[in-house]
């Protein structure tokens, strides 16, 4: 029989770390970079942008490039976020007790 009480308190406790865990993720920043490092960008795991970082030795005449580095800057950033959140979701499930790949068996 399945006890309700105990379920709302697991569920209760589940919205509380995944408050505590998105609060952590807004801390957590993360470094990414595009053209050998000549474009680092620095990301919170909250998704916002904190730093871009252009090295001087890129020519300011060359705008296409320069665009296109800051968006392979941006998306290794993302891609890399995305593996940070995934990485702090799946140790907070297995804190919890939970299946990592958030399958619940209900």
């Amino acid at each position: 029989m399945i006890n309700f009480k105990e379920m709302m308190a697991q569920a209760q406790q589940m919205q509380f770390k995944l408050q505590e865990l998105q609060e952590k993720l807004a801390d957590i920043e993360i470094e990414a970079e595009s053209g050998g490092g000549l474009v680092k960008i620095t990301m919170a795991c909250s998704g916002q942008v904190r730093n871009i970082t252009i090295d001087p030795s890129i020519q300011s005449g060359d705008k296409e490039t320069l665009e296109d580095l800051i968006v392979a800057a941006i998306n290794n950033a993302n891609m890399a976020k995305d593996e940070r959140v995934e990485s702090e979701t799946k140790a907070m499930m297995k804190r919890l007790g939970l299946p990592e790949d958030g399958q619940l068996p209900f």
